[in-house]
């Protein structure tokens, strides 16, 4: 069980007094018809218990309860078939439309105006997926939670992409080197994003391009992740594999390199995950994002709620 104080248990960086703990059991005893999910969605509503981007704690409201029911405090129902109903996820197909294009070599003065263009519509969504399944080491595969795509291009057409996603959980060198706590990084950790896709195409050999493309991105994500999430991250970080790249665009668009991942993934129950280990590069958003992690300063939509 999460640290306990006076009756009360710290989930997730949130305080639990018993008298909401109280109010929990009651609903769970009232509600006997709700799946878990919904259990979950209506204790968060009365908890007033949100993301930084404004929707319910989901996932750590269901954590809170299965280890509630583990010590017999509550009783949930049968946990139901969650893919019920839902329509299995499509495989990318790569069409005539991604096929290599003619060389584009030169300066950036050769290209014209760099743009970086938001991806919002499902026809660009798809054409993005369809770039990186084709052209990107690491391949597509579906966001999970908070992501944002761009498209990089200039009058020759579509010069590559990008995305960022969610932080990595847990990062024992940008843990050590922010220096927030185990509940200051619970609380926090949504303010960091992953560069987690960047991908020039293979036909595309433009000097310094790829610097130009991470300075302008970096200026802009932060108003573009407030426009769609609902609040501003302060923080970003990205994975470069040694074995493939050095990192050369980041160094030159003052990224700071930190050290190597230990290549052993997030810790889960009966599952194992390992890979190479990689070089970590972050990049400041704001100039007191260290100050601002290791606060309760952050705040994202429907901060009110958020006390």
């Amino acid at each position: 069980m999460p640290g306990k104080k006076g009756g009360s248990i710290f989930q997730c960086a949130r305080e639990i007094n018993r008298q909401e703990l109280d109010q929990i059991q009651e609903t769970v005893g009232l509600l006997p018809g709700l799946s878990r999910s919904e259990l979950a969605a209506t204790i968060c509503e009365h908890l007033g218990w949100i993301t930084a981007s404004g929707g319910y704690k989901i996932d750590a409201c269901m954590k809170l309860l299965e280890k509630l029911e583990a010590r017999g405090s509550v009783e949930l129902p049968e946990k139901r078939d969650e893919l019920r109903g839902k329509r299995p996820s499509k495989s990318v197909v790569l069409t005539c439309r991604t096929e290599p294009q003619p060389d584009i070599v030169g300066h950036l003065s050769d290209v014209g105006f760099v743009r970086i263009k938001v991806v919002k519509d499902k026809e660009l969504t798809l054409l993005w997926n369809e770039y990186v399944c084709r052209y990107h080491y690491l391949g597509y595969k579906k966001p999970f939670g908070y992501h944002f795509r761009y498209f990089v291009e200039s009058a020759p057409g579509l010069l590559g992409c990008l995305m960022f996603q969610g932080a990595a959980r847990a990062l024992t060198s940008r843990d050590r080197w922010i220096g927030w706590s185990q509940r200051e990084h619970l609380r926090n950790l949504a303010w960091v994003i992953n560069n987690s896709r960047f991908l020039i195409f293979p036909w595309v050999h433009v000097k310094n391009l790829g610097s130009h493309i991470l300075g302008q991105v970096v200026r802009r994500v932060r108003e573009d992740w407030q426009e769609r999430w609902g609040y501003s991250p302060v923080l970003a970080e990205t994975f470069v594999d040694p074995e493939r790249y050095e990192g050369t665009c980041y160094k030159a668009a003052n990224w700071q390199y930190l050290g190597m991942t230990t290549g052993e993934g997030l810790v889960r129950k009966g599952k194992t995950y390992t890979t190479t280990p990689k070089k970590i590069f972050v990049k400041p958003l704001v100039k007191d994002f260290r100050v601002l992690l290791c606060s309760e300063q952050l705040k994202g939509r429907n901060a009110s709620l958020l006390s």
